[in-house]
């Protein structure tokens, strides 16, 4: 059974910083795209970025471009989400995706979601 564990949430001052990790298990593959999703209450679930299985390819949603990084390490079944210049609009429950292939997007696995609060 495919398993997604987020980590790194919390409170951040805008203007900081914060990293967001998933750790995937459970498949025996290199999930095709693996990403991050964020969703605040009453409004649809949006990507914020994903990866394809070699790192070669990502998409960001336009609204992060410049301040979020995605990586991951396929050795570690693990994905990065490298958040700057935090936002408070970027406050959302951020959501772990993952994706037998790189056009499911979302894919079928989700994270639980980890909180991330942008406030002074």
């Amino acid at each position: 059974q495919v398993q997604l564990v987020e980590s790194g949430g919390g409170l951040v001052q805008p203007g900081g910083s914060l990293g967001l990790s998933c750790a995937a298990s459970g498949f025996s593959f290199n999930m095709g795209s693996m990403g991050w999703y964020r969703q605040v209450p009453g409004k649809q679930r949006e990507l914020v970025a994903r990866v394809n299985r070699i790192g070669s390819n990502t998409i960001y949603a336009d609204s992060v471009k410049g301040r979020f990084t995605i990586s991951r390490d396929n050795a570690k079944n693990t994905v990065h989400l490298q958040m700057s210049s935090l936002k408070p609009e970027d406050t959302a429950v951020y959501y772990c995706n993952a994706g037998r292939f790189w056009g499911d997007s979302p894919g079928a696995y989700w994270g639980q979601g980890t909180q991330v609060t942008v406030s002074s």
